[in-house]
């Protein structure tokens, strides 16, 4: 496979010239967005709204350099993301669309409207095939991301506690998942009753197709036997009693997300950005944000997600740590063990954040070998 171009630009605006929002938009030109016929198709701009007491997500104004290029080129953007497994306020849409609002991604400020596309309770979703798939065969996908004729993912690339970044795949994969997709993404079994929380109201029960949830003395268990692992009794459950045990192997869960991002983007056209800026340690899942790990490094943009993603881990990996953070601390407490000069796995030493390119790869999604455009 031929080398996949990446383009590139730094967050230099020296006076007189072109402000970041400008060289955004250059940018997405440059890298060939406008090939993409756009003319009245729904385009879904897929990105992550940050959980609210989070900083370091992106700031609404990207969103709006690219909502309104779509649209001069004829299309119908929206942002959209999907509910969240976890417990926070991005767990079912009414408070997700809430949290998204706060943090400035509404109509007036981006231009186009939010929708959380696998609905009110994270339950709206397809079924869709995964090519090469070896660990999912079928992904569950929220149904509004599948029903767009194109897909943009506008990320903010940065570390994680688990897959040693977040960048364009991690968007799409985890990102594109239904409630019951992220489990399959995180959990090698299924979903269980903490009694502790349960209320016995039977919302569970009502949900499932397959006799699962039984109510006894005013508490909900789920036999196993017949749990199919859909994850529906989650999203309906109103006091988040029904959990999961995050414990699919760090690589098993790199692999999984390729395939969730390779499901998303299959057989219909996509482009991708990420903006190094505000580096943290970890996902804007999170209800706060550390210092960065790296200073802001700039904007990339590729019609290929893996290349994309390589050439920001790249860079991330080129740049020196920042003393007053989390790498910064972990390279000072044991600079022997911090062999090697990896960012990401010396931030966080547990993580292997080249298997789920690794992967990406192999399944045909694209390649780790690029060209900087610059």
């Amino acid at each position: 496979m031929k080398k996949a171009k990446v383009y590139f630009t730094d967050f230099r605006t020296p006076y007189g010239g072109p402000n970041m929002l400008e060289k955004l938009r250059a940018l997405c030109i440059k890298a060939g967005m406008k090939k993409i016929d756009f003319k009245n198709k729904f385009v879904a701009i897929k990105l992550h709204f940050g959980e609210p007491g989070n900083l370091a997500y992106l700031r609404p104004n990207y969103a709006k350099v690219v909502a309104d290029l779509v649209k001069e080129l004829g299309g119908r953007p929206f942002l959209t993301d999907c509910n969240t497994l976890y417990v926070g306020r991005r767990k079912q849409a009414l408070e997700h669309m809430d949290s998204a609002y706060e943090n400035g991604f509404n109509p007036f400020a981006t231009g186009c409207h939010v929708i959380i596309a696998d609905g009110l309770k994270g339950t709206d979703e397809e079924y869709v095939p995964v090519p090469n798939g070896e660990y999912v065969k079928e992904a569950k996908i929220g149904k509004a991301l599948m029903d767009a004729d194109i897909v943009i993912s506008l990320t903010h690339f940065k570390g994680h506690e688990s897959t040693g970044f977040g960048g364009a795949l991690k968007n799409l994969g985890m990102g594109g998942g239904s409630r019951a997709g992220k489990m399959e993404m995180h959990n090698d079994g299924k979903p269980h009753v903490n009694h502790k929380k349960c209320i016995g109201c039977g919302a569970c029960v009502k949900i499932c197709a397959h006799g699962g949830p039984t109510i006894k003395n005013k508490k909900s268990t789920i036999d196993e036997n017949k749990c199919v692992g859909c994850g529906r009794c989650i999203g309906a459950c109103p006091v988040d009693a029904v959990e999961v045990d995050y414990d699919s192997t760090v690589k098993k869960l790199d692999c999984k997300i390729a395939e969730y991002a390779w499901a998303v983007i299959h057989d219909r056209p996509s482009f991708h950005i990420s903006l190094i800026v505000d580096v943290s340690p970890n996902c804007d899942c999170h209800s706060e944000n550390d210092a960065p790990i790296v200073a802001d490094i700039g904007m990339l943009a590729s019609t290929d997600p893996v290349a994309l993603d390589q050439a920001c881990a790249d860079l991330v990996n080129a740049a020196p740590p920042i003393r007053n953070s989390q790498l910064g601390e972990n390279l000072a407490k044991d600079p022997e063990g911090c062999k090697g000069h990896d960012n990401f796995h010396n931030s966080t030493p547990e993580s292997g954040w080249e298997d789920c390119l690794e992967h990406g790869e192999k399944i045909g999604m694209g390649t780790r070998q690029y060209e900087l455009v610059k």
